[in-house]
């Protein structure tokens, strides 16, 4: 054995000495972080439950303030998106992860059916569907997605793709569209109006992509242009011309940028701004929410699990390109289970501190949120599984095949990030 191999063999036997029992420590709702900290376990609990107490008194549906980022592009005849990045499912999909479903189709009712049953065993009761355009793979499943989910209490809103060069120019036509062909004739029975503490309840919507710079410097020290970039001016544009043709209905509408850019959120007319990025760690999240609150926008910072994305089967020739790096816990013997145990209990970890910070923040009574009786938390994700953020159960480990072990990242527990939200869930409910 290498002396490299050795160290890291000593690293984990000191980590697993510090967290024992982890896994027996989850399925009893006790989050074990490292010896001595049961004190600080039962004030987290504490704190939720004193969240839990503020929030109900102020909001008649918490958990439909729960939403899922939710993704409907997978298909399987032809194969869309466990492709990608040239893989070969189902022998190998696009994931660092194999889903207890295996490599599913979006548009089965099947498959839909029991996501919604998940969502709801989680304690959350909303989704966010990422879209990408009128007529697209993913709108076109849109009505069958929520006729399943009507079915089982949980409400439905959309998240906005960069889906072309040109979509800011469209930011208004393409909301108006979500609001009459998803809410008004439907005649509102799915789709997330979310509920201030004043009674009075709106729809709320996010894009991604939205607020990048003009420009980049490469590795290289070549400055290129960003081919996502969109002009404050565009944005606020649209934004204006939104508020005007849906004012009178919905004055309350909620537009999220994602960005921790103050000064171009409000130059573009958002309502506020939202993170879930993985890297971005909760320790420095209020920092960002006093920028936030002290312009009187909104701010909300999203529950994850951590970031595991799977790098391109062949090496990309551009000269700056570096591997996705792994979240919470970047450098993991995957050969060894025992490592696979502790990504997980760091993975949950990730998941409570999160969820602990984001309501912490929001009801904090210098936040914008507080004030205007705004409450929202977006978890990150259902079922993005190219990226390693997803709650949507896996096949554990010990069900791998030895091929899939040599090949996934599969834990212990198939299903311990549902169970956790949902122990998180059940102390402020």
């Amino acid at each position: 054995m290498t002396a490299e191999r050795l160290s890291r063999r000593a690293f984990l036997a000191g980590c697993l000495a510090s967290l024992a029992a982890a896994q027996a420590g989850l399925r009893a709702g006790q989050r074990d972080r490292a010896p001595g900290r049961d004190r600080d376990e039962r004030l987290e609990r504490f704190r939720l439950r004193q969240a839990g107490a503020h929030l109900r008194a102020r909001f008649r549906d918490l958990p439909g303030h729960v939403v899922f980022e939710y993704y409907p592009w997978y298909g399987v005849d032809p194969w869309r998106h466990w492709d990608d990045g040239g893989r070969t499912p189902p022998a190998r999909i696009a994931s660092n992860y194999l889903p207890a479903l295996g490599a599913y189709d979006s548009r089965s009712a099947r498959v839909i059916e029991q996501h919604a049953r998940w969502i709801v065993e989680s304690g959350a009761r909303a989704i966010n569907l990422s879209w990408w355009g009128q007529g697209s793979f993913e709108d076109r499943a849109v009505p069958l997605v929520m006729d399943v989910m009507r079915d089982h209490d949980i409400r439905v809103t959309f998240h906005l793709e960069p889906y072309a060069a040109d979509r800011a120019t469209r930011l208004a036509g393409d909301i108006t569209y979500l609001l009459r062909q998803y809410g008004e004739r439907r005649r509102w029975d799915t789709f997330l109006l979310l509920e201030r503490a004043d009674g009075s309840a709106a729809p709320v919507m996010k894009l991604f992509g939205s607020i990048l710079p003009p420009t980049f410097t490469d590795c290289l020290g070549v400055r290129r242009a960003v081919p996502d970039h969109v002009p404050d001016a565009v944005w606020r544009e649209q934004t204006t011309r939104l508020r005007r043709e849906i004012g009178s209905e919905f004055e309350q509408f909620t537009l999220l940028a994602d960005s921790l850019d103050v000064a171009r959120t409000r130059a573009g007319g958002f309502d506020g701004g939202t993170s879930g990025d993985p890297y971005f760690h909760p320790d420095r999240w209020p920092e960002v929410a006093s920028w936030f609150n002290a312009e009187d926008l909104l701010i909300v910072f999203a529950v994850n699990a951590g970031f595991d994305a799977p790098g391109p089967v062949a090496a990309p020739g551009d000269p700056c390109y570096a591997p996705p790096r792994a979240d919470p816990l970047p450098d993991v013997d995957w050969s060894a289970e025992e490592w696979r145990a502790l990504v997980q209990q760091a993975s949950a970890l990730r998941i409570a501190d999160s969820f602990e910070r984001t309501l912490s923040l929001q009801i904090d009574r210098r936040s914008t949120n507080e004030r205007r009786g705004f409450f929202l938390v977006y978890v990150n994700s259902f079922n993005e599984w190219h990226e390693g953020t997803q709650f949507e159960p896996m096949k554990p480990y010990a069900q791998l095949a030895p091929a899939e072990r040599a090949t996934y990242h599969n834990g212990p527990g198939g299903q311990y990030r549902l169970e956790t939200l949902g122990e998180l869930m059940a102390e402020i409910r």
